[in-house]
């Protein structure tokens, strides 16, 4: 999919290669129980839903099977994931390098992360023997069962780490990222007794410095704060490593996040069928004919759409195709297009439902419910301030030749629409009326769409089928392994104490919550830009709103003020990976389409303003 796809690499450019009979074999049984797993999983959670509501008969091992199958389809997701080189990582500085660097660059990435996974291989171990002495409550099985995927994940990634190495990387270049890493972990465990007197500095070194060096070298962010994290425990505390994948756990278990995968599959669903090309088509057929017609349609696709699919790129990838040819046609320059459908992007992301809102709700303890039901009147003031820039801008468009579509089209494509416009109502009425929990509806919108598709919008092969449930492995395990090592380094950096003094220095600034809300919108920007979402609020999500709660912010509030920020962030260049994958969908060079987004950055910074200085647009509906 690239329907969760915030989470690939747009500037990846890894050769096409011709799979060996040995990589074959590695890999094709790990893509089948993947794609397996994810069955397993919507069919139990539909099952529960259906016991409940229906049989009104709870079957109460169902979520202990799911929790099992999950942990392992995020795992192996991330194998998959390594081998598909679909995990996040910021290429930006690594294009800038001479080429023979980037490929040394390269090989030095792949060799430290293949070194963080061999150190974690034991502690996984370790910890698989822990926790058969801890059963689970309705099958009454040793926890090993389940915690052992992480030790096979962790193995699988390192073999194929190992295979990339060797396969993609002179020897020269291989065998000097090895010394340098060895001779660097070297140094540091000499020096590490002097490290561990220089206190908070440590944070600076390692979860700041050394996951930064890592993020420019293009490692993938993961493995950057697992990297970070990792050496800041082993080098600068008695902390066992062991703990570091209890934390790992923790971040990937979560019975909330069970939705990700599945929304991830509803978006490829979206794509497969053209559910989403139907919404556009009806769309254009209503509001084509106006001046800023097209990119009204264009915004409103994306508001609608991203309430099927909870993706970015899924969206981006939808609307672009059907939209940008008549846009030409009637004279939208290229880039004011890619301006456009960024940071309409950024704008439909607060729409559930909302893989970031989910996340958020996991990690900060907020209603879920609530957080869809206020996204939506967060999503619809920032939808009027950039149709409001897009219509100033649509002055010299060429509406000569254009005419009001016929009733006859317009009846014929709400007709073909209605099916897939009902899917977004179902979700935010079904989570928001409390009806059921976001994990809950996302099996049932899968099991809808799946239908519809089908029957009504030609249908989905086996084949298709199948690529479709091993992408969603792979890109729900790239997202779920970042979750994992973030929130082990959110734990990291809570023990040094540094939250409770962070909380203490914001709590005494001077203008009370106004003050703390600019500085909240000034680091999830920052956040935005680098990280990306869901790495940005698992890490810093612990240390704010406990914050921002202290000051009498209401927490619904804030936290679209923090999905909005870094939103924003993320489509803002030159870092934002959503520009350019924005400019990757549309075919537009990053260089040209950057000058036209700032002005549609302001308007959406105007919105998030008023967003953030009246806390009645986000409370008003719940």
């Amino acid at each position: 999919m690239t329907a969760a796809g915030d989470t690939i690499d747009p500037l990846s450019n890894v050769e096409e290669r011709d799979e060996p009979h040995i990589w074959a074999l590695l890999i094709r049984p790990i893509e089948m129980i993947s794609a397996l797993l994810l069955c397993i999983i919507i069919v139990l959670l539909l099952s529960g839903v259906a016991s409940r509501y229906v049989f009104s008969y709870p079957v109460v091992w169902i979520d202990e099977v799911a929790s099992i199958s999950f942990l392992w389809l995020a795992m192996l997701g991330s194998a998959i994931a390594i081998d598909r080189n679909e995990h996040l990582r910021l290429t930006l500085f690594t294009g800038m390098f001479p080429r023979r660097l980037q490929g040394f660059t390269r090989t030095l990435g792949l060799v430290l992360t293949a070194t963080f996974l061999l150190v974690m291989l034991q502690p996984a171990v370790e910890y698989v023997m822990e926790e058969w002495y801890v059963t689970s409550a309705a099958l009454n099985i040793p926890n090993s069962f389940r915690v052992s995927a992480i030790a096979f994940g962790i193995f699988a990634m390192l073999g194929f780490i190992v295979l990339h190495a060797v396969k993609n990387s002179t020897l020269r270049d291989l065998a000097v990222s090895v010394v340098v890493v060895a001779a660097i972990v070297g140094m540091l465990w000499f020096i590490s007794p002097a490290l561990m007197r220089l206190g908070n500095v440590n944070i600076l070194i390692f979860l700041v410095g050394a996951v930064a060096l890592c993020l420019v070298m293009g490692v993938p962010i993961a493995f950057c704060f697992g990297i970070g994290t990792l050496a800041f425990l082993a080098f600068t505390t008695r902390v066992p490593i062991f703990v570091m994948i209890g934390r790992m756990d923790e971040g990937m278990s979560s019975i909330i996040l069970l939705s990700v995968p599945i929304f991830v599959f509803l978006g490829c669903i979206l794509d497969a069928t053209g559910m989403g090309k139907a919404i556009v088509d009806f769309l254009a057929s209503l509001l084509g004919h106006v001046r800023a017609g097209m990119s009204y349609v264009l915004l409103g696709s994306l508001f609608l759409v991203s309430g099927i699919s909870g993706s970015k790129v899924s969206d981006m990838a939808t609307v672009a195709p059907a939209l940008f040819p008549e846009m030409k046609r009637r004279g939208h320059k290229p880039r004011e297009m890619i301006a456009l459908l960024a940071t309409g992007a950024a704008m439909a992301d607060t729409v559930p439902p909302s893989i970031v809102l989910i996340v958020l709700g996991s990690v900060a303890g907020v209603s879920i419910a609530g957080l869809f039901t206020s996204g939506f009147a967060i999503a619809m003031v920032l939808l009027a301030v950039l149709a409001i820039l897009a219509r100033w801008k649509a002055s010299g468009e060429r509406l000569g030749d254009v005419r009001r579509a016929p009733f006859g089209t317009m009846w014929r494509t709400m007709l073909i629409a209605a099916p897939a416009l009902v899917l977004p109502f179902i979700i935010r009425s079904a989570v928001g009326g409390g009806i059921a929990t976001a994990t809950e509806v996302s099996t049932i919108a899968v099991l809808y769409a799946l239908i519809i598709g089908i029957f009504l919008y030609g249908g989905i092969g086996l084949r298709k089928f199948y690529d479709m449930l091993v992408e969603t492995a792979a890109l729900s395990g790239a997202i779920l392994l970042i979750l994992g090592t973030a929130l082990a380094m959110a734990w990291a950096l809570t023990q040094t104490g540094f939250a409770q003094q962070l909380a203490t220095v914001m709590a005494g600034l001077p203008g009370g919550w106004i003050i703390f809300m600019a500085m909240t919108i000034v680091v999830f920007l920052l956040l935005g830009c680098v990280l990306e979402g869901l790495p940005a609020i698992v890490l810093m999500a612990p240390l704010m709103f406990p914050i921002a709660k202290n000051l009498g912010i209401n927490d619904i509030h804030y936290s679209m003020v923090v999905v909005t920020a870094m939103n924003i962030g993320l489509m803002a260049p030159p870092i934002g990976i959503g520009f350019y994958i924005a400019c990757k969908i549309g075919n537009v060079s990053p260089d040209e389409a950057m000058g036209a987004i700032w002005p549609y950055i302001l308007a959406l910074l105007a919105g998030l303003v008023l967003i953030a200085a009246i806390p009645g647009i986000s409370t008003a509906f719940l």
